[in-house]
């Protein structure tokens, strides 16, 4: 007769993914970070991304024959390690813990994939990332270059994710490719002064000139062979795909042009990657969060498809 544990699955894990007991076998994990710091005055509640992404992944299945003839999350042996315990209102506590377990599930070289939270959880895992693999690239997908600066020295917001992770030393910023920003900005100048710091940056209208795919394919031939991290900010979405974002801006890609640009990463040793900014106080039918899994899965599949 079958134990108990043998017929219980745990309902929370991305998939049904195995949980942290399963750990020690995995070459892949699940990392929840349910934060945000409360920047905007309307849109508050990435926090419960995470919770809101797994929900959601119960709707997938495990092929995704577009990406891969795997089962991702059997290839990987994928484990989902829960969420990090974080203060809210304590952003220096909060973020320190997410980085050191990230740092934590990195050993052994893991590949990592955490879910936000809004974009200031891709401060520590780059932090984290960037400490395991050296010549670490790139790619942020985002409406914003979250390249600005600080409002006041030391002072951090989601806008200032990777200026505080070019000038900290987590990434090279020239190693470092922001794809689609549009819209409105809060600082007329922010162009300029993200590639100051040596970021390069491809707005939508530049990426539409070119081409969607063929942008990501150009980068990608730059990247080569190294690792890369990949940040898919769900704002790169048009709000009539992903209505659920901290920041939705008009004008995004539809959700048929991010899966192909997703699919376009096929030659990169992806290492790690982070989806935030899902906001389920504001999504509709679970759309966004749908999505957002579903680029996960991507992920996943473009992670395995690498062996």
């Amino acid at each position: 007769m079958s134990s108990l544990s043998d017929l219980l699955a745990p309902a929370a894990c991305f998939m049904g993914a195995a949980g942290l007991d399963r750990l020690s076998a995995t070459r892949a994990v699940i990392l929840g970070m349910p934060y945000d710091k409360g920047g905007s005055a309307i849109r508050v509640g990435a926090r419960m991304g995470p919770e809101a992404i797994r929900a959601q992944s119960r709707h997938l299945d495990r092929f995704f024959p577009a990406f891969s003839s795997l089962d991702a999350v059997a290839a990987l042996e994928l484990a989902d390690a829960g969420d990090v315990a974080v203060t809210l209102g304590d952003h220096a506590a909060s973020m320190a813990a997410c980085e050191a377990a990230a740092r934590h599930l990195l050993q052994g070289r893991r590949k990592l994939v955490a879910l936000g939270g809004d974009g200031c959880i891709t401060l520590p895992v780059l932090r984290a990332v960037g400490g395991v693999h050296e010549d670490l690239a790139v790619i942020h997908f985002d409406a914003h270059t979250d390249a600005y600066p600080p409002p006041a020295p030391g002072v951090h917001t989601t806008a200032t994710t990777f200026t505080y992770a070019a000038s900290g030393g987590a990434i090279a910023a020239a190693r470092c490719w922001h794809l689609g920003m549009r819209g409105t900005v809060s600082v007329s100048d922010v162009r300029a002064y993200g590639e100051g710091l040596g970021f390069r940056i491809i707005d939508d209208a530049e990426m539409r000139q070119v081409g969607l795919v063929e942008t990501v394919k150009s980068v990608c031939a730059e990247i080569g062979d190294r690792p890369v991290h990949i940040c898919w900010d769900m704002d790169f979405f048009d709000p009539s795909a992903a209505p659920g974002v901290c920041d939705p801006t008009w004008g995004g890609v539809t959700s048929a042009e991010g899966l192909a640009m997703l699919r376009a990463l096929s030659s990169l040793n992806i290492v790690s990657a982070d989806v935030n900014t899902v906001c389920p106080p504001h999504d509709t039918q679970n759309m966004t969060a749908h999505l957002a899994a579903t680029v996960t899965v991507a992920l996943l599949h473009l992670m395995a498809g690498r062996g």
